[in-house]
């Protein structure tokens, strides 16, 4: 029984890709049909959408240190993440919806950055280098 509760720990854990560092205005995550607050300190999971009012802005460090600021009006999800801090293994994928996102990307992209990619509505997106900016104008809500 106890090792069936570890192995579902270590799930739960492997789902949290990263913690929100900053904060400000309206700013929430979308999670299993849930809205939820999300002040500095909040773990952000796979599969979170990160949603800025108009007058909102938040930074999430992941867990391979990279680091998502994203503006006002903003929609972002992390669709894959995940990340062996021992081998720096790992893979993500990030969808900007609406809005715009700053990236500094971490230890994944540097080892490995075919397997990171972020998209928009209309566009994917390799990384090849280790900052930019992502605007999509007009995004979607979905």
């Amino acid at each position: 029984m106890i090792v069936g509760m570890a192995g579902s720990l270590s799930a739960l854990a492997a789902d949290v890709a990263g913690m929100v560092k900053t904060s400000s205005g309206r700013v929430v995550i979308e999670r299993q049909g849930e809205t939820l607050p999300a002040p500095v300190g909040t773990q952000v999971r796979v599969a979170d959408r990160v949603r800025t009012g108009g007058d909102g802005a938040v930074g999430v460090t992941l867990r391979d240190n990279t680091l998502l600021s994203a503006g006002p009006g903003s929609l972002v999800v992390i669709d894959k993440f995940a990340f062996d801090s021992s081998t720096l293994d790992g893979r993500m994928s990030v969808g900007v919806r609406k809005g715009t996102l700053s990236v500094a990307t971490g230890k994944i992209a540097k080892r490995t950055p075919e397997s990171v990619d972020f998209h928009t509505p209309t566009s994917v997106l390799g990384v090849r280098g280790t900052e930019f900016i992502i605007e999509v104008a007009g995004g979607s809500n979905e």
